[in-house]
């Protein structure tokens, strides 16, 4: 699971909306620089700027190019997204996602770079892996003037109602990373079966045929885990394999955190040893390198008597001590191309609801490898 730290950007903006709805900043009264705000909170200029971004995006804050950023007057009523003077609301389209990484980054650049060229502000919303979070900004975002939701859901089994009502009341919505089937919305998701499948069929082109697929939630949890099972699937009954329910590990990560992973993990590779497995075929790259270095400690060599794949390429899946096999994920695209969609609903209200499939890429590192007729013979038994 990913950490749930409220980022440094929001930390900054937080700050500097306290104070300003305070009245410790006055209207039209300059605010720190980027620089400053640098300095006082000891991060990057690119952090402070994105927390004046968001400030400006919510209306409390205008910025004069090459002066600085300056407290807005407050209009007794109206709306927060009203700009000053105009009386008109800010074209505004906002994105709720789970968590704040590498690829949720590429998502909101992706997004950006499309909804800047048709003059629409995004603004960020972080469920932190809570339904109940979710549910509330899902609730207040359409009553606070938004023109849209692009949601990366935490799940596709929490919050149906309030996306059903919000997709019957005609309020335009776009998922990603998932889809949910008993919903008719406009979703952008990777080709999560097609990932699945690649990554498996390769396992078994080198020659593996105890491959187990492990995912710490549920495979009904999410689309992306559901396709990813599917290609999984696919590509051992091509290569005349039989799936072995024993192989397919799933819905273990409230264990993995009441024992510790110092504990869980090596305790499920030793099952998986004991059952003959020559690869597996994790459900992110996260999963895959705990895995990978529980595997190491317990003296099973990667990728000799164990090869390991993952999924997304993140940034980890090329540091670690074996760099890992894994299907790459275009995020940025997922992006962009949801804005697109976004857009489209929003201008065209009649517009016909859209799965859109997002390519994805098989990067092969040394995680993978031929099975030895050794191991072949005697099992992945640890030396």
């Amino acid at each position: 699971m990913q950490s749930h730290q409220k980022p440094l950007y929001m930390i900054i903006k937080d700050d500097l909306k306290e104070k300003i709805l305070a009245g410790e900043y006055k209207e039209d009264q300059q605010l720190p620089t980027e620089m400053e705000l640098a300095e006082q909170f000891g991060v990057s200029r690119i952090t402070s700027k994105r927390a004046l971004i968001e400030l400006d995006r919510e209306g409390l804050i205008y910025r004069k190019r090459g002066s600085g950023s300056y407290v807005k007057k407050r209009e007794a009523k109206g709306s927060p997204f009203e700009t000053g003077g105009t009386g008109t609301t800010a074209p505004i389209i906002s994105m709720i996602l789970p968590y704040m990484a590498t690829g949720e980054l590429d998502f909101i650049k992706g997004a950006t770079d499309y909804l800047d060229t048709k003059g629409y502000y995004l603004s960020i919303h972080n469920s932190n892996w809570s339904k109940d979070r979710e549910r509330e900004f899902l609730l207040r975002i359409p009553k606070n003037g938004s023109s849209g939701i692009i949601l990366y859901p935490i799940s596709t089994i929490s919050n149906n109602d309030v996306l059903n009502a919000l997709h019957w009341n005609d309020f335009p919505l776009v998922l990603i990373d998932q889809y949910i089937d008993s919903l008719p919305v406009t979703s952008v998701v990777s080709d999560n079966a097609g990932g699945g499948y690649m990554a498996a069929k390769r396992l078994a082109e080198l020659g593996h045929e105890r491959i187990a697929f492990v995912s710490s939630i549920s495979i009904e949890f999410r689309s992306s885990v559901r396709d990813r099972y599917q290609g999984y699937c696919q590509a051992l009954r091509e290569y005349g394999l039989s799936i072995d329910p024993e192989l397919v590990i799933t819905d273990f990560y409230r264990e993995a955190d009441r024992e510790g992973s110092n504990i869980f993990y090596p305790k499920l590779i030793g099952k998986m040893m004991e059952l003959g497995v020559t690869a597996i075929q994790a459900e992110h790259d996260h999963l895959a390198v705990e895995l990978l270095r529980s595997s190491l400690d317990m003296g099973i060599r990667v990728p000799e008597q164990l090869s390991i794949a993952g999924f997304d390429d993140h940034m980890i899946s090329s540091l670690v001590e074996v760099p890992l096999t894994t299907i790459a994920q275009d995020y940025g695209e997922i992006g962009r191309k949801a804005a697109e969609l976004i857009v489209s609903r929003i201008e065209e209200l009649d517009k016909s609801p859209e799965r859109a499939l997002v390519p994805v890429r098989f990067v092969e590192r040394a995680s993978t490898s031929i099975l030895s007729e050794k191991a072949a013979e005697t099992g992945t038994s640890i030396t």
